[in-house]
């Protein structure tokens, strides 16, 4: 049996990821796609495309190395629906990020577009671990500040 344009799609933007390469992820979404953080108790808004790339690109300056791997892939053809089970890991000033996500992707006719894509992610990880990636962000952020304060002192 042949590969499916979705598990060709699906495939093709996790290897996007692994480039942290946000034009190609968003490229492979129709124009109103819309991505939903599972499960709701988060209280994460959805996303469209425009606020999906935005977030991306913040993403891309905290994530160093950024890798998904694939460790499972079930697909239903007829629905053109492909889910994934996937590993995260980076790199960032916090230490090293290691999270889980179950992606739920429903994809158009051609299956080459994602319609809607319903995310799972580890909650007791983004509950521990975003806190700290902030903390770090901000000490590094006071940081800078204090280290151009001195240096105008100087000059």
């Amino acid at each position: 049996m042949s590969i499916s344009p979705q598990r060709k799609t699906a495939e093709a933007v996790v290897a996007a990821f692994n480039r942290m390469d946000v034009e190609a992820i968003i490229s492979h979404r129709s124009p109103d796609c819309v991505r939903q953080f599972l499960p709701l108790s988060m209280g994460l808004k959805d996303q469209n495309n425009a606020t999906y790339s935005k977030s991306l690109i913040n993403l891309r300056a905290i994530f160093h190395n950024f890798y998904l791997t694939i460790n499972d892939l079930v697909e239903d053809r007829d629905a053109r629906r492909i889910c994934l089970s996937l590993n995260a890991r980076a790199d960032t000033m916090a230490g090293e990020y290691v999270n889980e996500y179950m992606w739920l992707l429903d994809f158009d006719e051609s299956g080459t577009k994602i319609r809607r894509s319903k995310e799972f992610s580890d909650t007791v990880m983004e509950r521990d671990f975003f806190p700290k990636l902030k903390a770090a962000m901000e000490k590094r952020q006071a940081g800078q500040a204090n280290g151009k304060a001195e240096m105008a002192k100087e000059f």
